[in-house]
C-alpha cells in the first residue's frame, strides 16, 4: 500500500465515517423472538432468533438497509444475568447463529450461561443475513482461504489468471452492489446496532480467529459500549492483510513439529517416520512426488500441503491427517473421491464470497504480479513447508473496489477490558500475532498464552488454566493481573 494512498484515505475516512462510530442508544422497543431456521442446530439448548435492520452503507444511514439474523440462548439465572455476550466464529464468512450452542456443547461452563444471554449471528452477507454470492460452483478449481502452493514463478502466473477470473465473477454477480459494503468496520458497527436493538447499554464479546480482528475493531470503535472482550487465536490487527496471510506459513512451521512428534510415536501404526525429522522428510518427499506425478484422480502436492495445514488446526485431526499420508504413500489404498457435478452450486459459495469481499475491501492489496512472484520465492525458502502457498496471489489483486475507508485503528485508549487468548503453536494465527495485537492495545489488554497446539483456546483446548482464567473474567470480571503462560 502506497503512503500517499494511506494519507488520502485517512482524511476521507475521518470525514465520512466519524459519525457512524458513535454508540447507538439502547432501543426501548421489545424484540420479537421466534424459532430459528430448522438448519440452525442449537440442541439441546433452546434458542430463538430475530432480525435486526441496519444500514447497508453507514455513510448513508437513511439509505438502503439489510436485515441481520440474530440468535439468543437466554441466561438461565435472571438474578445473576449481567447482559449479553455476542459471538463470532471467524472466517470472515463463518455462520455464527449456532456458535453459542457449539461452544456450550464443547463444554463452556454453565456459569457463563447463567450470566449472559448468549447471542449468535450471521454477520452481514452471511447465511440468513442478506447473503451474497460470487456464483462459485462445486467443480471450481479455487481454494478457500489461500491459493495453492506455487512451485515456481510460472505457477504464480497461472494462479493469477484464476484469481483474476474469480474477482471478475464476483463483480459480475454483485448485481445489487452489496459486496463493497462488506467490511470489518461495517460489521463492527453492526454489532453496536445489535446491542442497541436488544436494549443493552453495553455488550460483551467473544471472537475467535478472524473474530479477534472483528472484536478488536468493535472495542476500538465503541470503547464506551463494550463490556468484557475475549479475543481468541488472534490476527495481529483489525483486518486480514497480506502480512497476516503470509504468517500462515510461520504458523505451519511452528505447529508441524507437534504433529511430527505425534506421528513418530505412532510409526508402527502409520509408518510415517520413527523420528520427527523423519516424518518431516516423509512430508517433503511425498509432496514433491505428488507435484511431479499426481494421483489418477488429480490429487497433487498442493492438495497434500493444504490438507495437512488444515489437519494441524487441532490434535484431534492428527489421525485423519496421518491416514491421508498413508493413502498417498500407497495410492492403491486411497479412497475414491465422489465426483463433483459440473455447474452445481458450491456449498462454500456464500462463505467464500464473504471471505473475499471483507478481505479485499478492508485494505488495498498489491496489484503487480512481480510482488507475488518475489514473495513466493522468499517464503518458499523461509518457510519451505507452506510459504509458497501463503504468499501466492489472491483475487484481491484484481478486486473491483478500492477500500472505502482505512481499516479501523486499534485504540489503546479506553477501559482495560480486553483478554487475549493464544496457543503457542497455532497453524493459522501464530503466537506472534497476539504479541503484535497486545502492543497495539497497550494497557487495555492482558495476554494468556498456553503451551498448547492448534487453533482455538477457550473450551477448544484441553488447558484448565486458560479455561479457568477466561471463565473468571467473563463471569466475575477478574482480569489476570499480568500476562500469563498456562502450562500444558
Amino acid at each position: 500500500m502506497k503512503l500517499a494512498f494511506i494519507g488520502t484515505l485517512g482524511l476521507i475516512g475521518a470525514l465520512l465515517v466519524g459519525e457512524p462510530t458513535k454508540a447507538q442508544p439502547a432501543e426501548a422497543e421489545p424484540r420479537r423472538w421466534a424459532a430459528c431456521p430448522a438448519e440452525v442446530i442449537t440442541a439441546p439448548f433452546v434458542a430463538q432468533c430475530t432480525t435486526v435492520t441496519v444500514p447497508l452503507d453507514y455513510r448513508d444511514p437513511d439509505g438502503a438497509t439489510i436485515d441481520l439474523m440474530v440468535s439468543r440462548i437466554a441466561a438461565t439465572d435472571p438474578a445473576k444475568r449481567r447482559g449479553i455476550l455476542m459471538f463470532n466464529p471467524g472466517g470472515p464468512g463463518g455462520t455464527g447463529l449456532d456458535q453459542p450452542a457449539f461452544l456450550l456443547n464443547k463444554g463452556m461452563p454453565a456459569s457463563v450461561l447463567a450470566s449472559y444471554d448468549l447471542i449468535g449471528m450471521d454477520t452481514r452477507g452471511v447465511g440468513h443475513s442478506s447473503p451474497v454470492s460470487c456464483g462459485f460452483t462445486a467443480d471450481d478449481a479455487y481454494w478457500a482461504n489461500i491459493p495453492p502452493y506455487a512451485g515456481d514463478t510460472a505457477a504464480v502466473t497461472a494462479q493469477s489468471k484464476i484469481a483474476a477470473e474469480v474477482a471478475q465473477r464476483c463483480a459480475a454477480n454483485d448485481t445489487d452492489g452489496r459486496l463493497r459494503h462488506l467490511t470489518t468496520a461495517n460489521t463492527a458497527r453492526d454489532l453496536d446496532r445489535i446491542r442497541a436493538a436488544l436494549g443493552e447499554k453495553k455488550a460483551s464479546f467473544y471472537g475467535a480467529s478472524y473474530g479477534s480482528a472483528l472484536g478488536a475493531a468493535y472495542v476500538s470503535l465503541f470503547p464506551d459500549s463494550t463490556d468484557r472482550i475475549v479475543l481468541d487465536s488472534n490476527l495481529a490487527d483489525t483486518h486480514l492483510d497480506r502480512d497476516s496471510l503470509r504468517r500462515y506459513a510461520r504458523g505451519f512451521e511452528e505447529t508441524f513439529p507437534d504433529f511430527a512428534a505425534w506421528a513418530a510415536q505412532r510409526h508402527t501404526a502409520y509408518g510415517l517416520g520413527q523420528t520427527p525429522a523423519a516424518v518431516r522428510r516423509t512430508f517433503v518427499t511425498l509432496a514433491e512426488r505428488l507435484d511431479r506425478t499426481p494421483t489418477a484422480d488429480g490429487f497433487n502436492g498442493a492438495h497434500l500441503r493444504y490438507l495437512t495445514f488444515a489437519g494441524l488446526y487441532h490434535p484431534i485431526q492428527y489421525g485423519a491427517t496421518a491416514r491421508l499420508w498413508q493413502s498417498m504413500l500407497n495410492p492403491a489404498t486411497a479412497p475414491v473421491p465422489t465426483p463433483e457435478t459440473p455447474g452445481a452450486p458450491s456449498p462454500v459459495d456464500n462463505a467464500l464470497t464473504v471471505y473475499l469481499a471483507v478481505t479485499c475491501n478492508d485494505v488495498a492489496w498489491p496489484k503487480d504480479l512481480a510482488t507475488y512472484q518475489r514473495d513466493v520465492e522468499t517464503d518458499r525458502e523461509r518457510y519451505p513447508l507452506f510459504g509458497a502457498a501463503a504468499a501466492n496471489i489472491m483475487p484481491c489483486a484484481y478486486w473491483k473496489h478500492e477500500p472505502a475507508e482505512p481499516p479501523v485503528k486499534v485504540d489503546a485508549k479506553g477501559p482495560a477490558n480486553v483478554l487475549l487468548l493464544q496457543n503457542r503453536h497455532d497453524p493459522v494465527t501464530p503466537a506472534v500475532n497476539a504479541e503484535l495485537l497486545q502492543r497495539k492495545f497497550g494497557k487495555r489488554a492482558r495476554l494468556v498464552t498456553t503451551d498448547g497446539s492448534g487453533h482455538g483456546v477457550y473450551v477448544l483446548s484441553d488447558n484448565a488454566c486458560a479455561l479457568n482464567l477466561t471463565t473468571s473474567y467473563l463471569v466475575d470480571g477478574r482480569m489476570p493481573t499480568r500476562d500469563t503462560t498456562c502450562r500444558a
